[in-house]
């Protein structure tokens, strides 16, 4: 889904605040989206809204779990290895554990 990547490269650009708009807004758009709910979870970790954030991170692991393993256990192929980390350092202060 296209949108989605508009969310991912707020994220990368560390404009945390617009990352957790627009995801916002795809889940409101598309709830069934998991992924979403793991770039919110990261954004709002960074942010420091620890609260927001490991409940987003419930709801991405409980969404789909398989998913989740999937898109955060491996560095798919293009993810840049910093760009992996930055996201792995958003779902830590989130509340994930490895």
């Amino acid at each position: 889904m296209f949108p989605s990547w508009i969310t991912v490269s707020y994220y990368y650009d560390a404009n945390y605040d617009r990352a957790v708009k627009m995801a916002n807004t795809l889940i409101e758009r598309y709830p069934d989206y998991p992924i979403m709910y793991k770039w919110l979870a990261a954004a709002l970790g960074q942010l420091g809204r620890h609260d927001e954030a490991r409940a987003a991170l419930r709801h991405a692991i409980k969404f789909s779990p398989k998913s989740f393993e999937l898109l955060v256990r491996s560095r798919l192929p293009y993810f840049r290895p910093e760009d992996y980390e930055h996201m792995l350092d958003g779902l830590r202060k989130a509340g994930w554990q490895e």
